[in-house]
């Protein structure tokens, strides 16, 4: 149960946004630009990965779900190689060394915005990542540390069954983050 009467049974952070209709809008339009804008060269499956590894790394169960199956069907994979990259994106054989190099980056985001070493920027470059890929991992592992602590802030609840975010993953390819998710 939530710590807040959310007035509604949504999950994850549905339920928070459905209760502050004013706030969804513009968090929708973060979500939007920073995973589904085309104007980038970060694929949408990478960036749906940076979501879910920041997400692993707060430990919220809705979001690394929703996003890792997100990032799953853009990168034709499924969640048991997702969970993999997660547990281990340095060793992870389904990442390119750029990739690796930007999680590094989000890790390193996570745990605090002066985490990120001028050496891990340097290196992702080395790897080819571009300044604007640098800017975007950046901004995505600090946005999804806030979208984690604003569902499990509020103590929201998730489905168990990941077969579910499985099962919506390519409505929400298509669809976008501005409908929601479990209506």
């Amino acid at each position: 149960m939530a710590h807040i009467n959310l007035n509604n049974d949504l999950p994850g952070i549905r339920g928070p946004m459905a209760y502050r209709p004013e706030t969804e809008k513009p968090l929708n339009a973060l979500a939007e630009v920073l995973l589904r804008d085309d104007n980038n060269t970060l694929t949408r499956g990478e960036r749906e990965l940076i979501a879910t590894y920041t997400s692993y790394l707060n430990d919220c169960f809705f979001c690394q779900n929703v996003h890792g199956a997100i990032a799953g069907y853009y990168l034709g994979c499924d969640i048991n190689q997702i969970d993999a990259i997660k547990n281990d994106p340095s060793v992870s054989a389904d990442v390119s060394p750029k990739m690796k190099a930007l999680l590094t980056i989000a890790r390193s985001v996570q745990k605090g915005g002066k985490s990120v070493t001028a050496d891990q920027i340097e290196k992702a470059k080395n790897e080819g990542a571009s300044e604007v890929e640098i800017h975007d991992t950046v901004l995505i592992a600090a946005a999804f540390c806030m979208f984690n602590r604003y569902v499990d802030g509020l103590a929201t609840w998730a489905p168990q069954d990941r077969q579910i975010y499985i099962d919506r993953a390519p409505q929400r390819a298509v669809e976008g983050y501005q409908g929601s998710i479990f209506k």
